[in-house]
C-alpha cells in the first residue's frame, strides 16, 4: 500500500506541476534557462536483446521522447550489451570518452559496472540507472515497482491454483538472472505471497534470464519432481517461462500446470491466450521510457523542479542511500485483459497477437 501510494502521489503532483505550466514535459524545452541547450547526447546502455522489449520498444522510445523535447536537436547514442558485463563497461567508458552529456543505464551486472559509475560521475557526467538499480553513484533510477511485481506475480499464479494452493502443492520457481538487482526483488516479492501457501519444491538463479537456460533447468526439476507432481510454475519472465513450456511439452506433459511471465512479449502473449502460459505482467514500456528521456533531459539541463517532480519516490541501493526514483505501476495480464492493456496502449495490434495460429484461440476468448 505504500509503494502505491507513493507512485499516486507522483501521479497526482506531477499533474498539478504540469496544470501550473511548470513541468512542460511534453512541450519545447526553449522556455527556461538550461545549463545546457538542446543540442545534447543521450548515452543510453541497454543490457541484453533475448527480451525483445529493449530493442522493440526501449530504445525507440526513448530516441523519440528525447528528439520531441529538444526540438530535434538531440540525439541518443545508443549501445546494447547483449548480456556481456565486461562489453558493457567497454561502452560505458567509451561514453564517458565521447563525453555524453547524460547516461541512461541499464546494467547487466549492477555490481561490476559501479567502478564505471564513479568514472562518469568524476567525469560530470550524471548517470541515471534505468530499469535496473545499479550501484554506484548513480543520480536517479527508474523502474517499476519490482517487489510488487513480484507479488502480482505470486498472487496470480495462487489465484490459478484455486483450491489446488495447498501447503503440499510443489511450485518450482524460475528466478532470473543472478547480477540483476531487479530479480532478487521480483523473487522476495513472489516469495511474500507463496510462503506458508504451496511448497516451493525446486528454485533456480537462471544464469543471464536465458530461455534455453530456463528449459535445461525445468527439465532437472522434472527429472527429480515428476512431471505430474509439479502443481504450478513461478517464471520471471515471458522468455523463461518459453523455455519452461518447452521442457514441460518434452517431458510429455500434455494438461500443462500455471506458468507465470512478466514482459508482455509477443510470444508470452500469444501463449496466454493459447493456454499455456497463465499471466504475464505488464509494464508500460512507453510511461517507463518516455519518463526517463524526460528526466535525462531535465537534469542535463537543470531543470531541477521538474526533476524534482519526476524522481519524488526514494530507493537504496547496496553502495548508496536515498536514490531519487520513479516507480512506474504494473499491471497482471491475462486472457481477460488483453484488449484493455497491450491493444489499447498500441504495445501490439489484434493482428500482430491473432496470426493465423492464434485465430481459433482469439475467438474462443472474444479477442476479435
Amino acid at each position: 500500500m505504500r509503494r502505491i501510494a507513493i507512485s499516486v502521489a507522483a501521479t497526482t503532483m506531477s499533474v498539478m506541476l504540469a496544470g501550473c505550466g511548470v513541468l512542460n514535459a511534453t512541450g519545447s524545452s526553449d522556455d527556461a534557462s538550461p545549463t545546457k541547450g538542446n543540442d545534447i547526447t543521450v548515452g543510453l546502455l541497454l543490457p541484453e536483446k533475448a527480451n525483445t522489449r529493449y530493442e522493440n520498444f526501449d530504445y525507440p522510445i526513448i530516441k523519440t521522447k528525447v528528439e520531441s523535447l529538444t526540438g530535434n536537436k538531440g540525439r541518443v547514442a545508443y549501445a546494447n550489451a547483449e548480456a556481456d558485463a565486461a562489453k558493457q563497461a567497454a561502452q560505458l567508458q567509451e561514453m564517458i570518452d565521447d563525453r555524453v552529456d547524460v547516461i541512461l543505464l541499464d546494467a547487466v551486472d549492477a555490481h561490476a559496472i559501479a567502478d564505471g559509475v564513479k568514472k562518469a560521475k568524476a567525469a560530470g557526467i550524471p548517470v541515471i540507472a534505468y530499469d535496473r538499480l545499479a550501484e554506484g553513484p548513480i543520480d536517479a533510477y527508474i523502474s517499476f515497482d519490482n517487489e510488487l511485481v513480484g507479488e502480482v506475480q505470486g498472487r496470480t499464479l495462487l489465484e490459478a491454483l484455486g483450491d489446488n494452493a495447498t501447503a503440499s502443492a510443489k511450485v518450482v520457481m524460475m528466478n532470473g538472472s543472478p547480477t540483476d538487482p531487479n530479480a532478487k526483488q521480483f523473487k522476495a516479492g513472489a516469495l511474500s505471497e507463496l510462503n506458508g501457501k504451496v511448497a516451493i519444491a525446486k528454485s533456480y538463479d537462471t544464469k543471464d534470464w536465458k530461455p534455453e537456460n530456463a528449459q535445461a533447468n525445468m527439465a532437472e526439476a522434472i527429472s527429480v519432481l515428476g512431471a505430474d507432481n509439479i502443481a504450478g510454475v513461478y517464471s520471471a519472465n515471458d522468455g523463461m517461462a518459453g523455455g519452461v513450456i518447452k521442457a514441460l511439452k518434452a517431458a510429455g506433459v500434455t494438461d500443462l500446470p500455471p506458468v507465470t511471465g512478466q514482459d508482455a512479449e509477443l510470444d508470452g502473449v500469444q501463449r496466454i491466450v493459447s493456454g499455456e502460459q497463465y499471466m504475464s505482467v505488464y509494464k508500460s514500456y512507453p510511461e517507463e521510457a518516455e519518463s526517463a528521456a524526460e528526466m535525462a533531459v531535465a537534469k542535463v539541463q537543470g531543470r531541477d523542479i521538474q526533476f524534482d517532480a519526476l524522481t519524488r519516490d526514494r530507493v537504496d541501493s547496496p553502495t548508496h542511500k536515498d536514490i531519487p526514483a520513479q516507480l512506474v505501476p504494473v499491471v497482471a495480464l491475462t486472457r481477460d485483459n488483453i484488449e484493455d492493456t497491450v491493444i489499447a496502449d498500441g504495445i501490439y495490434k489484434l493482428s500482430d497477437i491473432c496470426t493465423a495460429k492464434y485465430k481459433a484461440a482469439c475467438a474462443a476468448i472474444g479477442l476479435q
